[in-house]
C-alpha cells in the first residue's frame, strides 16, 4: 500500500528587505552593468525598484560585505572588477542575504576561528607548524602588495583550520573562503597599509608554536574582534551614503 507524499509547510515569505536584496543581485547579474562600472543612485535604484531609500541601502551594505559591490564615499558604488570570482559564493550564501544575518555570520566566523586556533596550538603538527611559518613570513613579504598579502593571510587561516584537527569545522571555514577574502581585501584595501593586520598574527603563531590553546584563543579572538570593527568601518556611514552610491 502505497503512501501520499508528505505535508510540507507553505514557504516562509521573504522579509522585504532580503526580497529587495535578491532583485538587485538579478540586476547586476543581467548583464546590465560590467564589472568596475558604477551602479545607479540609490535614488534611481529606489525609484526603478518602488522601495525606500533606507531597504536600498542595507541592500547595498549586503553586497559590499558579500564582496560584490565596492563603496567609495563621494564617488558612488561600483560593480566589484573580482565579481565574476566572488559570484558562485555569493550566490551559494544566497540566504544570507540581509544586514542581520551577515552580522549573524560574523559573529559565527569569530566563535569558530577562535576555538580552531585552540585546537591547532593542542594538535598541530611540525609540518603544519612549518607551513603556518612560511605564510606569515609570505605576509611580511608582501608590503604594499595587497592581493598577495590577503592571498596569505586567507592561507594562514585555512591551514590553522587544518591544524586543529578537526575536519567539519575546518570544512565550514573553506566553504567560505570567498567571503572571507572579499572582507581581508576591503579592510586591508581601506587600511591602506598591512603591518597592523601582520602584527595581529603574529600572536597567534607564536601561541601555537608555544602549544598554550589559551594564548592562542585570545591571540585569535583580539584579532577577529579588531578584523570585524575594521570591516564595519570599511563601510561609510549612512549619512555619509545618502548622495554617494553614484548621484553624481
Amino acid at each position: 500500500m502505497s503512501t501520499g507524499l508528505p505535508q510540507f509547510a507553505s514557504p516562509r515569505r521573504e522579509a522585504p528587505g532580503v526580497e529587495l536584496t535578491r532583485r538587485l543581485l538579478d540586476y547586476l547579474l543581467s548583464g546590465d552593468v560590467k564589472p568596475g562600472q558604477r551602479i545607479p543612485s540609490e535614488r534611481q535604484l529606489a525609484t526603478a525598484l518602488s522601495a525606500g531609500r533606507s531597504t536600498v541601502r542595507e541592500a547595498i551594505k549586503s553586497l559590499s560585505l558579500l564582496g560584490l559591490l565596492e563603496q567609495r564615499v563621494g564617488d558612488g558604488t561600483y560593480l566589484s572588477r573580482s565579481s565574476s570570482d566572488l559570484l558562485p559564493q555569493v550566490i551559494e550564501w544566497g540566504l544570507l542575504l540581509g544586514e542581520k544575518r551577515l552580522e549573524d555570520l560574523l559573529e559565527a566566523r569569530s566563535a569558530l576561528e577562535v576555538q580552531l586556533a585552540g585546537w591547532a596550538a593542542e594538535r598541530r603538527t611540525e609540518a603544519q607548524l612549518a607551513e603556518l611559518r612560511r605564510l606569515i613570513a609570505k605576509m611580511g613579504d608582501a608590503g604594499e602588495d595587497f592581493e598577495s598579502y590577503v592571498e596569505a593571510d586567507i592561507a594562514f587561516h585555512l591551514w590553522l583550520a587544518e591544524a586543529s584537527g578537526n575536519g567539519v569545522l575546518a570544512s565550514v571555514l573553506t566553504n567560505i573562503q570567498s567571503l572571507l577574502q572579499a572582507w581581508a581585501s576591503r579592510v586591508i584595501r581601506t587600511a591602506g597599509e598591512t603591518e597592523t593586520s601582520l602584527a595581529m598574527h603574529e600572536p597567534i603563531l607564536a601561541a601555537v608554536e608555544a602549544r598554550d590553546p589559551d594564548a592562542a584563543r585570545s591571540a585569535m579572538l583580539a584579532h577577529m574582534e579588531r578584523a570585524t570593527r575594521r570591516l564595519r568601518a570599511s563601510l561609510p556611514a549612512d549619512d555619509d551614503r545618502q548622495g554617494g552610491t553614484g548621484a553624481r
